[in-house]
């Protein structure tokens, strides 16, 4: 089976501020974190460094064939980095630009066939003559959006507003709409839209008092598929934070070993949709590594 992930991050150095609040990395996988200590990395990634290279472990040892790297504020600006990642393995990566749009980030750096946009972050509205500039741009470019929205429904709103001005432009949604909030089925079916996704990036934080095998998360994205068809949705993992928890494999894992979902519905969540929307190619096969505790 091929499977992608498509929302996952990457960063050599996590410095940012946010609101007046410092974000930036502690030793031990820990960060100060709107200054609050949090356990951002697994305390195995000592120094902070959230590198591809580790990623591309724990993709082969979880048979990931290929991740999408979208960009938060929270984690500062990894444009440089990511460039060099897309460039050095572009038949594993998909590596999306940030825009961050309150600090005058509008447009799209040469390199990057994605863009990322913290929508749930931004002070401004999204259905406004400066962002809709914004949003005809990346749509002429045939540049793909990254694109998370707040849990509100004003917002949600609006950025149907800009799907109906914008109708070629691609829209990965994240978190899958906020799962678990007031708002999330309207998300949801903004993937009604002929060239609109849904990504399950932090699931499984969404669900994470239940703990595997995720009940809640499974009962949500049969929810949605039922809504808007198994085919607009695409698993993500929101890799690193939620290894902290879990494992990378258990991150994917629960739908595989759940019955809620055909074969050929876990073959389109896990990697099919999600190939054909953002135009991987070959992918590396990638053998099951028997464990040593097994």
């Amino acid at each position: 089976m091929t499977i992608i992930d498509a929302h996952s991050h990457l960063w050599l150095h996590q410095e940012a501020v946010v609101d007046g609040q410092p974000v930036r990395a502690l030793p031990n996988g820990r960060a100060c974190f709107f200054g609050e200590e949090r356990q951002m990395l697994p305390p195995f990634m000592i120094d902070g460094r959230n590198s591809a290279e580790v990623f591309l472990s724990n993709m082969n040892y979880a048979q990931v064939g290929a991740a999408v790297v979208v960009q938060e504020i929270i984690d500062g600006n990894q444009d440089d980095y990511l460039r060099q990642v897309q460039q050095r393995w572009p038949d594993r990566f998909f590596c999306c630009a940030l825009l961050d749009i309150d600090r005058g980030g509008l447009t799209v750096p040469e390199g990057f066939r994605g863009a990322a946009i913290p929508g749930h972050r931004m002070r401004r509205e999204l259905d406004s003559p400066e962002m809709m500039a914004v949003f005809k741009d990346l749509e002429s470019r045939g540049i793909l959006l990254s694109m998370c929205l707040a849990d509100d429904a004003r917002q949600i709103a609006q950025f149907a507003t800009v799907l109906q001005e914008c109708p070629r432009l691609k829209v990965a949604i994240g978190h899958f709409g906020l799962a678990r909030s007031r708002h999330w089925l309207d998300q949801v079916r903004l993937a009604r839209a002929e060239n609109v996704r849904i990504e399950s990036g932090g699931i499984t934080w969404l669900y994470h008092d239940e703990f595997y095998p995720f009940p809640g998360a499974v009962g949500a994205i049969r929810q949605a598929a039922d809504e808007v068809g198994i085919d607009k949705l695409m698993w993500g993992s929101d890799y690193p934070r939620t290894i902290t928890a879990i494992t990378y494999r258990m991150s994917y894992d629960f739908i595989l070993k759940s019955d809620a979902f055909t074969d050929r519905e876990k073959a389109a969540f896990l990697g099919g949709n999600a190939k054909r929307f953002y135009g991987f190619g070959p992918l590396p096969e990638l053998p099951y590594i028997k464990n040593m505790s097994e």
